[in-house]
């Protein structure tokens, strides 16, 4: 059983409470320019601390007139925006408990999350995100309020404050301590409803603090980030906090398909991401080099990237691999770079597998990419590569202050100040979480070399994590669809992949019956049958009504109908009749290939 652990470097105070930052800027450098928000022009305004603190208290005083009481629950329902940070900080500032939810969530979805939280307060963004709580807001009898971000919100909070004296959020701050909850995120389980990861002061106050520490070349006063990935996701809002902590200038965006001209015009310093943005940067590039006519040099290039960050693992690299490297840098590699922003050398990827081979290649290119692994229980990092100490391939070594070990059946084990202290109103899945000695069981396989680098080899749980770190479920789905009377056997796929796909099955006693009603012969071969546009047809209104339980990011894109039927005597199901995964990975890899390359 391999262990590695790294020293802590700093301390966590008893009363940390995460809105101290905004306080703290403020006093010690009020002119700081924490963010910047859009100025509707195409250019960006500037937010002092002493701006930022200032709509923090007015914004808590505003939520504290509301009835938020200490350690009440308020959600936050929207793209990631600066009204999304300031609503978090305000919360925190007044004593409660920020419930962070996806924008894309579905209805049942938010439903259970206010339900289990017992959410007081839901702040979304707009009128489809009303009208989703709309249908299910009747049922929920601690929810006393909705409010809008783009009908005013901040300053509506504003306004129902104004009489109350700055002095009554000091006072909330002051009884927050760090074993507080400071946010609810709900992640998906194997089975059952999502839990409630409760995340604390402390645990958050750690992450930033590890961060820092790890990072410090990078985030720092004098550098900026566009923010683009999701606060609802664990990822962006604990590096965000870091950032903010470092004193790192923050822009925010939601907008997803114009990534690269904003990346142009804000030019960045680093950025936070997820391995889709990077593959999507490096296809496109590729993509305008081929169409350019310069596939040939572009494809050589990337070879000498790869080659090019390899050698820095072994010694460095030869004279020739040198001067190859620096002709192309000036062809080939600037025009990558002036695609991020032109500033951008370094960034931090998280919350899916990036790959050596992008890893190497961006690295080669001048754009180091430092990999790290966490969860949602772990609040988002437990290990990172860093500046001083990377490894393309792996996922880093564990942040101050924490350890990693391998189990004897191969799964990775954490501990340190990051990790949870337990699932919201859950004991029996909090208890189930742990080892007997502590440590938690993160359901990943992984491996640890004798300089402390976790490679991250296979996943014991089922949860799917697609290439855009949006953790899946697949059971709920598969048994959604199977209980279609055409519906024999369903998987689940998207480990990796840009979407979730599924393999189906036909259920070969109903077959025959759907055959005759739709005028079909008996003797039709199964693989004319299952290309039938009649028979997909209502496969495919099957998988829009599953679609329906889950966000569109969770959503099944695209499906695979087999012309078999998995079985016992197949080897594809267990004596139970539960699905044997692996076994049906290898079996058809062709079939889930064709998902996603056809």
């Amino acid at each position: 059983m391999r262990e590695f652990e790294v020293p802590a470097t700093y301390t966590i105070p008893d009363t940390a409470n995460m809105s101290d930052g905004a306080f703290r800027h403020a006093e010690q450098t009020p002119d700081l320019v924490v963010f910047n928000t859009p100025d509707g022009k195409g250019g960006w305004n500037d937010v002092t601390a002493t701006e930022f603190a200032k709509a923090v208290t007015e914004v808590a005083k505003g939520l504290v007139a509301a009835g938020i009481e200490l350690g009440d629950r308020v959600a936050i329902m929207a793209a990631t925006s600066y009204e999304w940070v300031v609503l978090d900080f305000a919360i925190w500032a007044a004593g409660g408990c920020t419930v962070a939810i996806f924008d894309s969530s579905s209805a049942e979805q938010v439903r259970w999350i206010l339900s289990d939280s017992g959410t007081k307060i839901i702040v979304v963004q707009n009128d489809k995100h009303r009208a989703t709580v709309a249908e299910i807001e009747g049922g929920l009898p601690d929810l006393k309020e909705v409010l809008q971000i783009d009908k005013g919100v901040i300053d509506e909070l504003i306004a129902r404050g104004k009489d109350l004296d700055d002095a009554v959020v000091h006072e909330r701050r002051a009884q927050v301590q760090a074993a507080s909850p400071a946010t609810l995120i709900y992640t998906s389980g194997t089975t059952g409803r999502p839990k409630g990861v409760m995340l604390s002061h402390a645990n958050l106050y750690a992450e930033s603090a590890a961060d820092r520490s790890a990072m410090s070349e990078f985030l720092r006063p004098g550098r900026k980030s566009l923010l683009f990935l999701p606060l609802a996701h664990v990822f962006a809002r604990a590096v965000a906090l870091a950032a903010f902590d470092a004193g790192v200038t923050v822009a925010h965006t939601s907008d997803w398909s114009t990534l690269v001209d904003q990346f142009g015009q804000y030019k960045p310093h680093f950025i936070l991401s997820v391995p889709r943005v990077f593959e999507k940067v490096f296809n496109g590039a590729k993509q305008k080099a081929h169409d350019g006519g310069k596939g040939k040099i572009f494809d050589y290039a990337t070879e000498i990237a790869i080659q090019y960050s390899q050698s820095l693992e072994k010694g460095g690299p030869g004279l020739l691999l040198k001067l190859q490297h620096t002709v192309l840098d000036k062809l080939v590699f600037s025009k990558l770079r002036e695609a991020m922003g032109g500033q951008c050398a370094s960034a931090v990827s998280g919350g899916g597998p990036l790959g050596s081979r992008l890893g190497h290649y961006f690295r080669g290119a001048g754009v180091t990419i430092y990999e790290g692994y966490g969860l949602t229980e772990s609040t988002a990092a437990v290990s990172v590569n860093t500046p001083k100490f990377i490894k393309v391939g792996s996922v880093g070594r564990p942040l101050p202050g924490h350890g990693a070990k391998v189990a004897e059946d191969g799964e990775l084990l954490i501990r340190g100040p990051v990790v949870f202290a337990g699932y919201w109103k859950n004991e029996e899945a909090t208890k189930d979480a742990f080892d007997g000695d502590g440590w938690f069981k993160t359901g990943d396989l992984g491996a640890i070399d004798d300089s402390g680098f976790i490679s991250i080899t296979g996943r014991k749980k089922e949860i799917l994590v697609t290439a855009g770190g949006k953790n899946v479920s697949p059971t709920m789905l598969e048994d959604s669809l199977r209980q279609h009377p055409l519906i024999s056997q369903v998987m689940v796929v998207g480990d990796g992949q840009p979407f979730i796909g599924a393999l189906i099955t036909l259920d070969q006693d109903t077959l025959p019956g759907w055959l005759e009603r739709n005028g079909i012969g008996a003797d039709t071969p199964i693989e004319h049958v299952i290309d039938n546009p009649a028979l997909v047809a209502e496969i495919n209104d099957a998988v829009a009504a599953t679609n329906k339980l889950v966000s569109h990011a969770e959503a099944i894109k695209k499906i695979r109908i087999l012309p078999v039927d998995w079985t016992e005597e197949g080897g594809e199901l267990t004596p139970k009749l539960s699905l044997k995964r692996a076994v049906v990975m290898k079996k058809y890899a062709a079939d889930v290939d064709a998902i996603y390359n056809s």
